[in-house]
């Protein structure tokens, strides 16, 4: 089994947005001391919460300052871009660290709906997203674009001997279909979803993979969120600054994580509704003491077949972030 971690970038209550980039930083060198074998980063825009709004700008830095770990996007929002100009990002990334550069591409805003069209005033471009996606595979590869195509001549610079690993990342069947179409590896946003759709979703993706020459089997994980502590109840106490969150999650809100202190006092506030939402998140969390939690994770890859998982994680203090993903490492057995 494979382990791999994916950043958001989380803000925590009272410290600058700012922090929440250098701590990206500092926990991309930890993890890639500890061992996982990829480091991802998403794409979110206008949120005060995650702040990881340029993954490719974040993962030059990770790229430049790590030595073994793959870094990658989870992912690039391609409808708001030129193919070609994400083919050339990437293809600077592969010269900063030839070999360990993923390219993970969705076809979600990221956001609302005003701050997608402040990104790219062309809505229609969410339909373009399986010819943008066959684009990218060929610019970012160093391979020729198809017979015909209007921009037949042009070529994604810098070219080299290695190329990114292109990935379709997912929350549904659509993606899991394009991915299989490709004959692309393919993500899973388990904890996007808590779980709905997952195994129907990775049934239509090997079932319907067509074979290419980089990938002739199928390659799929899942992103789940957990957190390890020394104890099950230091884990759980440390949930209630994400399930906080989730509380103003539901009312259309953004706001950065409290500490567990602060989220256990807004709990006496909290409505009917708004504890069973709490009450639901605590059944279905995947948190406790390494043990527990890497258990609750070797079970989901029996069950899904997988052989990786991509760990999110957060919590309000970074120093506790940093230990749960010190103590899965050293349950899971990772070295260098």
């Amino acid at each position: 089994m494979k382990f791999s971690v994916l950043d958001q970038s989380p803000v925590s209550l009272g410290k600058s947005q700012h922090l929440a980039i250098q701590e990206s930083l500092a926990l991309a060198r930890h993890c890639d001391q500890l061992g996982y074998h990829r480091y991802w980063l998403s794409e979110h825009h206008n949120s005060d919460s995650i702040v990881g709004t340029a993954p490719e700008v974040l993962m030059a830095a990770i790229a430049a300052t790590t030595t073994h770990i793959r870094v990658g996007s989870a992912g690039v929002m391609l409808p708001h871009y030129s193919a070609l100009k994400v083919a050339e990002q990437f293809r600077v990334l592969e010269g900063i660290a030839p070999g360990r550069i993923d390219l993970g591409v969705g076809r979600a805003p990221g956001s609302d709906r005003a701050t997608a069209l402040a990104l790219n005033p062309y809505q229609n471009a969410a339909e373009e997203f399986p010819q943008q996606v066959l684009d990218l595979q060929a610019w970012v590869s160093g391979l020729p674009l198809e017979s015909g195509h209007a921009f037949g001549g042009i070529k994604a610079h810098p070219l080299g001997t290695t190329s990114p690993q292109l990935w379709i990342l997912g929350s549904s069947d659509y993606g899991a279909q394009l991915a299989a179409h490709f004959g692309l590896p393919y993500a899973y946003a388990y904890f996007f979803t808590e779980g709905r759709g997952t195994e129907q979703a990775l049934e239509l993706y090997r079932h319907l993979y067509r074979p290419s020459e980089r990938y002739p089997m199928p390659q799929a994980t899942i992103c789940v969120w957990a957190l390890a502590a020394e104890t099950e109840a230091e884990a759980r106490r440390l949930l209630m600054t994400r399930e906080h969150w989730r509380v103003g999650f539901e009312k259309g809100l953004r706001t950065p994580l409290v500490s567990p202190d602060d989220a256990e006092a807004a709990h006496a506030a909290y409505t009917d509704a708004e504890r069973a939402t709490i009450e639901l998140l605590r059944t279905k969390a995947i948190v406790g003491t390494a043990s527990q939690v890497a258990t609750c994770l070797n079970e989901l890859a029996a069950k899904f077949a997988l052989d990786e998982i991509v760990i999110n994680t957060w919590t309000h203090d970074p120093v506790a972030r940093h230990r749960s993903y010190e103590l899965l490492a050293s349950e899971f057995g990772l070295r260098l």
